[in-house]
């Protein structure tokens, strides 16, 4: 149990990552296939969390993380929650979840003097519609590029970049650094060189990101401790029972790998 509430008094930064619908099967897979080495190194236990996410698709997954539920675990009784909205007075929270008096985490966070900045990935962080305002709308600022989207290749790659770049320029704050990884969404054939997205290219996304994710949290945690949250925030089914893509409460959308820790 981390004891988010003492780590967000204490100012200590934090790293929210999000892999934008990456099934938890093929997370282990790569894991265990060693297609993910540095993940393997920076993850508890060398392992990924299974858990239940509360969305099938990115905005309402979002909208709940930023809500304070984040994935559960799949069984009935649950560890306490890292955050929390400020609930009705009838019910107790434990002394260890970040409490916040606010309607979402972003404004609980900045009322304790964080910094909240957002690199977006998936277009519902782009702004370039209606919808693809709402998330960003929660953050003191987001940066989204087109090469930050799951087309590009080097997704990651600019990514990273451009979070390392905010993070040293926020050195001297506590920052609450959100990061929407592209590139296990579709499309991802090209890194299989397929033109159809598959289980075998999402696989093959993922072990892309691997070398520039750890990049990112050995750049973050060289000089100073922060909280590290990473989680998918749905699956996708590729033809499972007949299903393609995802919004749809099947397993392959539903179970979602889950990873939260303290940098040394």
């Amino acid at each position: 149990m981390i004891d988010t509430s003492a780590v967000i008094r204490s100012g200590t930064s934090i790293l929210f990552i999000t892999l934008d619908s990456l099934r938890y099967d093929v997370a282990r897979a790569a894991l265990h296939a060693g297609q993910t080495p540095r993940l393997a190194e920076i993850l508890p236990g060398g392992a990924w969390e299974e858990r239940r996410t509360p969305g099938t698709f990115t905005l309402p997954a979002h909208m709940a993380f930023f809500s304070g539920f984040l994935p559960k675990l799949p069984q009935p009784v649950q560890p306490p929650r890292l955050w929390e909205c400020r609930p009705p007075a009838f019910k107790t929270v434990d002394a260890g979840t970040f409490v916040f008096d606010a309607p979402n985490l972003l404004t609980g966070l900045a009322q304790h003097g964080y910094r909240t900045v957002c690199i977006g990935g998936t277009t519902y962080f782009s702004r370039e519609t209606p919808l693809g305002s709402v998330l960003p709308d929660l953050f003191h600022e987001d940066h989204w590029r087109r090469e930050f989207s799951s087309p590009e290749p080097d997704s990651t790659r600019h990514q990273v970049d451009h979070a390392l770049t905010v993070a040293e320029q926020y050195a001297r704050r506590p920052l609450f650094l959100f990061v929407n990884v592209s590139a296990a969404h579709v499309p991802h054939g090209h890194y299989t060189g397929d033109s159809e997205d598959s289980w075998q290219s999402q696989a093959a996304a993922l072990a892309y990101t691997d070398g520039h994710l750890g990049r990112l949290i050995g750049g973050l945690t060289g000089n100073q401790r922060w909280l590290i949250i990473m989680c998918a925030d749905h699956g996708e089914a590729f033809g499972e029972d007949g299903y393609h893509g995802r919004g749809i409460a099947h397993p392959t959308v539903l179970n979602v790998p889950f990873a939260a820790f303290l940098s040394p």
